[in-house]
């Protein structure tokens, strides 16, 4: 125990043990109690470190004694969102029945953080099933409908994640299970938003000076178990970012990756959920190339001081990517380029992106992008083990995507997002593939 100088220093004990004792929220408030009274020259820096160190072990022992957990949980953290959406489709092809539906994505999660540097975590998410297999791998939404049928809630995340590495320089995380993709690209090319893998992954960041950081992820990702069959297929990536900061208001990111997908000929489309459409497939279903694709990225971002109607340094950033597939002999390029201004999710603040892209037919495995980013098939395509008349995301696609953002609150973010988009290759070849597509949110995270 550490001793203090005057009354007002115990005051101030007493003061930041009540504020201990009653949660995370007033925990802030003792930080901001103890910088006042370091202003006002009531405390040394050393002595509100030593006052804080206490206050912290007071609120542990007193949140492990109400709450009935062990004392090697740290923390115990709730979060979700849930977004409304209104979901518009409108097609040049008079064969497809234009759409408008109202859905909804809800997410619950808990996060147990551990000492040790362990963290055990699962989420619970909204989802539509797909045959047997569970909900959509690359999307949450469920659409209101039936009569008010009860909906569907899937298991979206459970992983264990372990950080033995944590200083200035290094850190270094090791997590296994379903977990939140560690990968990053700058448009969902390459995975669906809400695709969440499942495997192991590690991640190792190193500072290499106060402007330049160095970030490598690794996976390995299983695709499918086959109970008849020892050839399961998974998917490999190592991707290497390089973080810069070039001046107070200059950043950039370049990064690479290289993927693998091993046991292609096991990629069936009655194996798993068959939501997506685009590559080539032999009569068994199977894709007819292998994917090992090379993915490169880069974005510049500039902040500025000052913008109308936007509070705080403004963003503004450029960035592209480009991926090319060895495996397949054509239609085995994919790549984006687009812009961003301002950054959405606290009050006022809102933002405005433009991307297009290009995703061609056997680039990529169809599975694991974007299902929002879609177009048009009159007749469907060979042993795609799908229909004709089908409005659906995938390889294959291309086109424009517009969204604005704006935060009115901390809570709440109201989105417009416009898809402008068509076949690469429609079929049949002289048919209207194109479609617009107007998505309005209105998400609350909490």
């Amino acid at each position: 125990m550490f001793t203090l100088k005057n009354r007002g220093s115990q005051a101030a004990t007493f003061s930041l043990a009540l504020l201990a004792m009653s949660g995370s929220a007033a925990a802030q408030s003792s930080d901001a109690l103890i910088n006042k009274l370091i202003e006002k020259g009531i405390l040394t820096t050393q002595e509100a470190k030593a006052l804080k160190a206490e206050a912290d072990k007071n609120f542990t022992a007193a949140y492990q004694t109400k709450t009935g957990l062990p004392d090697w949980v740290n923390q115990l953290k709730f979060s979700g969102d849930f977004r409304g959406r209104y979901d518009g489709i409108y097609a040049d092809n008079a064969a497809l029945v234009d759409r408008q539906r109202l859905r909804y994505r809800l997410r619950f999660g808990v996060t147990a953080n551990l000492r040790d540097d362990f963290e055990v975590g699962f989420r619970l998410a909204s989802g539509e099933p797909v045959g047997n297999f569970g909900g959509n791998p690359i999307s949450g939404n469920t659409t209101l409908g039936d009569n008010g049928s009860k909906k569907f809630i899937w298991l979206g995340l459970a992983y264990a994640k372990w950080t033995p590495i944590d200083t200035e320089e290094w850190n270094g995380a090791f997590t296994f299970g379903k977990m939140e993709n560690p990968l990053t690209f700058p448009s969902s090319v390459v995975f669906g938003k809400d695709y969440a893998p499942e495997g192991f992954a590690a991640q190792l960041a190193y500072k290499l000076n106060a402007q330049h950081s160095l970030k490598l992820n690794t996976t390995a990702f299983v695709l499918d178990e086959l109970s008849a069959s020892s050839k399961d297929p998974w998917l490999g990536v190592a991707q290497l970012h390089l973080d810069s900061s070039w001046a107070k208001k200059i950043s950039s990111s370049v990064g690479v990756s290289v993927l693998a997908i091993s046991e292609k000929n096991s990629l069936v489309n009655d194996g798993m959920p068959n939501v997506n459409r685009g590559n080539t497939r032999q009569a068994n279903g199977a894709p007819q190339y292998n994917f090992n694709p090379i993915h490169t990225d880069a974005t510049l971002t500039y902040a500025v001081d000052k913008f109308p109607g936007y509070p705080g340094k403004f963003p503004i950033s450029i960035s592209g990517e480009y991926l090319q597939n060895p495996s397949a002999p054509t239609a085995n390029e994919a790549y984006s380029v687009g812009f961003s201004l301002g950054k959405s999710g606290r009050k006022h603040q809102w933002s405005l992106c433009y991307r297009w892209q290009e995703i061609q037919a056997d680039s990529w495995f169809e599975e694991l992008t974007d299902v929002d980013f879609a177009a048009y098939y009159q007749a469907s395509q060979p042993n795609s083990g799908g229909t004709g008349g089908c409005y659906t995301g995938g390889t294959n696609v291309r086109g424009h995507v517009l969204k604005l953002d704006y935060s009115p609150y901390d809570s709440l973010t109201f989105s417009v997002t416009y898809f402008l988009t068509e076949l690469i290759h429609p079929n049949p070849v002289s048919s209207a593939s194109g479609a617009s597509r107007v998505q309005v949110d209105a998400m609350w995270k909490f």
